[in-house]
């Protein structure tokens, strides 16, 4: 049986996937004078956290590659501040979730589900949850649709701070967990979109590397161990975001999948664009 933590977050992640993959909160923060999709990208993720160095950001996000963040940040602050890309990026994110869940926007499963959300979300603890902490000092906006938006916001960095806790104690480094997920989706490591940009050179020692750990097999797919290293990774993100929920009784979590359920295949049936 599925936890409810990951049953959760498979409902959740549609919800905040809106800020990356739709085009009102890209244009939100391209009109803040941003150069292109990944300026607005670093500046909107990574405003919760002020006007803190690259290597910050680097360490926080975890997952980009040596170089990527220090081409955006601090740069960025020198177009906007920080809360005016919180500010665009909440205004982009809710609209596009509007244009795509049409009348369902103002439906009352989204007010109820806002609210559950919200309650889960600003309930779990801080400690070591860096990107999550900072969240958690924003205000939550009134506005359904919006306050819906920043609950997912937040529920899906808390699990993504835990993520990165167990990455790091499985000895999983950045572009290496990334090969990982990509091998576990039946997808080549220089195919995988979050890599692909890579030089060779380099993601092939990535690859010789876990190759060598015995994370991957001679047939380049990952290996029994490889296999176990990743399950034990996703069950272990799960326990850690589990306690986000756990000022919900059980009905309230039922409730809150039930209405999550039409939101969230709405999305996944628009790609969240």
């Amino acid at each position: 049986m599925e936890p409810a933590a990951r049953r959760l977050y498979r409902l959740v992640e549609p919800i905040h996937l809106v800020s990356y993959f739709s085009d009102e909160p890209t244009d939100a923060l391209m009109a803040l004078g941003h150069r292109n999709y990944w300026d607005g990208y670093f500046a909107g993720r990574a405003a919760p956290l002020g006007r803190v160095p690259a290597e910050v950001v680097h360490a926080i996000f975890y997952n980009f590659a040596d170089g990527e963040v220090s081409r955006h940040i601090p740069r960025v602050w020198d177009t906007a501040t920080p809360e005016d890309a919180l500010a665009a990026r909440e205004r982009g994110s809710a609209a596009a979730l509007r244009r795509i869940l049409g009348d369902l926007a103002d439906a009352p499963v989204v007010a109820r589900a806002a609210e559950l959300a919200i309650k889960a979300a600003t309930s779990a603890p801080t400690e070591g949850r860096v990107l999550y902490a900072a969240l958690r000092s924003i205000p939550v906006p009134g506005e359904p649709v919006a306050r819906l938006w920043h609950a997912a916001t937040l529920l899906r960095e808390h699990r993504g701070d835990g993520h990165n806790a167990v990455l790091v104690a499985e000895g999983i480094g950045r572009t290496e967990a990334h090969v990982l997920h990509a091998l576990s989706e039946g997808i080549p490591a220089e195919k995988f979109g979050r890599v692909h940009h890579l030089p060779a050179v380099r993601l092939a020692a990535v690859v010789d590397g876990m190759r060598a750990r015995g994370l991957i097999d001679a047939s380049g797919w990952l290996s029994d161990a490889g296999r176990e290293i990743k399950e034990r990774i996703e069950s272990l993100t799960d326990d850690l975001a589990a306690p986000a929920y756990e000022n919900l009784t059980q009905s309230e979590v039922d409730r809150l999948i039930a209405d999550l359920e039409p939101i969230a295949a709405a999305l996944e049936a628009a790609g969240s664009r």
